[in-house]
C-alpha cells in the first residue's frame, strides 16, 4: 500500500517521527502522519497551516510504501463516535491523543488506520517509528510539491 506525507522538503528523504503534538498523539510521543492519498495529504497540511506558511520554505510530497504483510490496526469510525460523537472537532483531540497514545505504547502495530476529520470515508495512516516493524517501511518516491495558492484565502499567500 502506497501513502503520502507532504512536509518541508529537507525532511521529505527520511522516516522520522517529530514528536509534534497532533490529533492522534501527545506531545514527544513520535510518530509519522500519511494520508491515504496525495490529495488528502495536502488539504491536511493546508488546513493546519496559514497561507503565509505554506509558501514558507520548500516542500515535497513523499511516497512511502507499506508492505501488504504488515499488520494495520484501525479505528472503526462508528466505535470512534460512540467515544464521541464530535471527536473531529480540535476542541476533542484529548479523545483522540488518548487513542493514538495508547496504540504507540502498545506496540501492536506499526501502522494505525484512522478516519479523516476533514473529508468522510477518507484515512489518514499513522506510523509508529518505535515498532520492530517500522523498517520494513519505505521511501519510494520524493518529488517537489507546491500549494495551489487558491486554497488558502490569505493576503500573504500569493
Amino acid at each position: 500500500m502506497l501513502v503520502y506525507r507532504i512536509c518541508q522538503s529537507k525532511y521529505a528523504s527520511t522516516l522520522i517521527g517529530p514528536g509534534i503534538e497532533g490529533r492522534w498523539n501527545s506531545q514527544n510521543q513520535k510518530v509519522i502522519y500519511t494520508g491515504g492519498s496525495c490529495a488528502l495529504s495536502c488539504l491536511e497540511v493546508a488546513v493546519h497551516k496559514s497561507g503565509a506558511s505554506l509558501t514558507s520554505g520548500e516542500f515535497s510530497i513523499t511516497t512511502i510504501e507499506i508492505p501488504d504483510k504488515l499488520k494495520i490496526i484501525g479505528i472503526d469510525i462508528k466505535e470512534l463516535g460512540e467515544i464521541n460523537s464530535e471527536w473531529y472537532k480540535a476542541s476533542n483531540h484529548l479523545c483522540t491523543r488518548f487513542l493514538g497514545d495508547e496504540w504507540l505504547k502498545s506496540l501492536e502495530s506499526a501502522v494505525l488506520k484512522v478516519p479523516s476529520a476533514i473529508i468522510p470515508n477518507e484515512f489518514n495512516f499513522l506510523l509508529n517509528v518505535n515498532h520492530p516493524d517500522f523498517s520494513q517501511i519505505s521511501i519510494k518516491q520524493v518529488i517537489k510539491f507546491v500549494f495551489d495558492p487558491r486554497l488558502k484565502c490569505d493576503s500573504n499567500f500569493k
